[in-house]
């Protein structure tokens, strides 16, 4: 029998753990660690801690087109909210875009059966002891970004569109929270002050019309974006001034976080989880807290991942992306802010009912509760008849080493690896033993086990020099023929013969991955992408530098000549 939705802010408040229903997989060890941050100090503070964690029903009730399978996600059912709660998740955010299906003014009437359907979404996730978030959605960037030029238009129908919303959910209880609007931004401004303003306004009326519908409304808790709901001190310091303004103890703040940009979709050789990817994490998460949790005001990250995700989450190298979300995880749990994962229907199939990635979920999950051991990498290349002994380091983040593993044999210490400190070196004859006959891709996984968390996977490589071939083709469809000899592509540089940057993003040598290069293991080749080849000179020669993971880098020539492509080795 489920839990109705109100014990859970009363099991909050009494202090019961709610990681106990989390599904931990297997080798991690489940003992949670203390949470650093102080107890919620208000009502609101309790509702917002005790939606950790959410999940976001992405690309649905928010799809632009004919109704919510538009995006090619399924339609709802109360199964899938079921699985999601499953899943250890508290709360579910709906976006919903409203925008195509109102009238005209003056009224702006939501089609009746749109509106009817987003209140049976939000039932079937309350039924499924699930809290929910309703946010305006995909609206921001449709009408309500030309309220510059379209001030009283777009405001009468933000109005009108709360004022429907509000009366149709009046009578919900307080586990249904209200956003006002997603990633708020206005087109043709003078610079942020006007933005800023604009906001502050749509917030403002947001929370007028909501309270004033009265019911539960008259305290429900209510969310505001900072503007992009980027989290820079500027956007925060003026979210700050609309809730000193309202001074409603009901308000609770959001931002979004999808990572430093280069690394996020790996451009300008931001391959790795590397410092400047780490501390651009740490400083969101303390400005956000110092503006915020600080002073009293909960937040909820309504949207966390990696923008590079928009295209696949081969983007971005598994190891990398893990020690990205375990570090997230952390960040979150320790400044007490509320997470939300943005999952577009690429995370959890919401038909099969599984994890696309359960290794990924696994350090999700794992991460709302406790820490786990990381390394510098997840990948450990072998060349046959060229094997060394090769050092890994360890990231323990608090934890410690217990134990090398190859498969369930414990690996021993002394003659297949030796610990110094954090340098975890792997001896040349266990290399030797697992790749060294010359046949190439994974040839094992080892596992590093912590004293708790979840355990650290390297797979152990065979490999030899990449070879690249000549090739014809056009801009539209142009491949390198490629032996990836058990190698894997990392990045790509592009200069011109003078050492000027080639092809988009001209301030880096280092393209953007899948965008404008991507790999074809399978097919054995590296595509170049129309975009590429629609920012480079006719006629000028491109040198391309591919970087492999193993630490290989094999050059390559391309002559565009108008549709024409011709590549040639070296």
């Amino acid at each position: 029998m489920k839990r109705p939705p109100w014990k859970k802010l009363a099991a909050l408040a009494a202090g019961l753990a709610l990681s106990a229903s989390l599904a931990v997989p297997a080798g991690a060890q489940t003992t949670p660690e203390r949470r650093p941050s102080a107890a919620p100090t208000s009502a609101a503070a309790e509702t917002v801690a005790a939606m950790q964690p959410g999940w976001n029903l992405g690309n649905t009730l928010d799809a632009v087109g004919a109704d919510e399978t538009a995006w090619g996600n399924p339609r709802v059912t109360q199964a899938q909210f079921d699985q999601i709660e499953k899943q250890g998740f508290n709360s579910v955010r709906i976006p919903v875009t409203l925008g195509q299906y109102q009238g005209a003014a003056p009224g702006y009437t939501i089609d009746p059966v749109v509106l009817a359907r987003v209140q049976e979404v939000v039932d079937l996730a309350l039924a499924e002891d699930l809290m929910v978030l309703l946010d305006l959605h995909h609206d921001s960037w449709m009408w309500t970004n030309q309220m510059p030029t379209r001030h009283d238009e777009v405001l009468a129908q933000f109005t009108s569109t709360w004022e429907q919303l509000a009366q149709r959910f009046r009578d919900y209880p307080r586990t249904l929270l209200f956003e006002s609007i997603n990633e708020p931004q206005f087109a043709g401004v003078t610079g942020d002050d006007q933005s800023y303003a604009l906001l502050n306004e749509l917030n403002t009326v947001f929370h007028q019309v909501v309270r004033s519908s009265g019911g539960a409304n008259a305290d429900r808790v209510l969310v505001l974006p900072t503007l992009h709901t980027n989290a820079d001190q500027g956007r925060l310091d003026a979210l700050a001034a609309t809730f000193t303004a309202l001074a409603d103890p009901n308000l609770a703040a959001t931002f979004h976080y999808y990572g430093y940009w280069p690394f996020s979709v790996n451009v300008a050789g931001g391959t790795r989880f590397d410092a400047t990817a780490q501390q651009d994490l740490t400083g969101t998460f303390t400005r956000v807290r110092d503006t915020f949790v600080a002073n009293g005001i909960p937040v909820i990250l309504g949207e966390y991942g990696l923008l590079g995700f928009d295209r696949h989450t081969g983007t971005i190298e598994q190891g990398e992306k893990l020690k990205f979300f375990e570090a997230l995880g952390h960040q979150a749990r320790t400044t007490g802010i509320t997470t939300m994962l943005w999952d577009n229907g690429q995370h959890f199939d919401r038909t099969a009912f599984v994890w696309r990635d359960p290794q990924l979920f696994g350090y999700i999950s794992s991460s709302w509760t406790m820490r786990s051991g990381t390394a510098s990498t997840d990948q450990v290349f072998v060349r046959a008849g060229a094997v060394t002994a090769q050092t890994v380091t360890l990231n323990p983040n608090g934890t410690s080493f217990r134990t090398l593993y190859l498969g369930t044999q414990a690996l021993k210490a002394g003659r297949d690896y030796t610990l110094s400190g954090a340098a975890l070196t792997l001896s040349a004859a266990l290399l030797g033993r697992l790749a060294g006959d010359g046949q190439y891709g994974t040839r094992a996984e080892l596992t590093v086990k912590y004293s708790r968390g979840l355990p650290w996977q390297i797979k152990v490589i065979g490999f030899d020099t990449p070879v690249l071939q000549g090739a014809v083709g056009t801009t539209a469809d142009f491949a390198v023929p490629t032996a990836f000899n058990g190698d894997r592509l990392a990045t790509m540089e592009a200069r011109y013969l003078d050492g000027s940057n080639a092809g988009p993003h001209s301030w880096t040598s280092f393209k953007e991955f899948d965008v404008t290069f991507a790999p074809d293991e399978g097919a054995g080749r590296i595509l170049l992408r129309p975009a590429f080849f629609a920012e480079v000179t006719d006629g000028a020669p491109v040198t391309l530098t591919f970087h492999f993971w193993s630490g290989e880098t094999v050059r390559y020539t391309v002559v565009r000549q108008g549709s024409a492509v011709t590549g040639t080795v070296g």
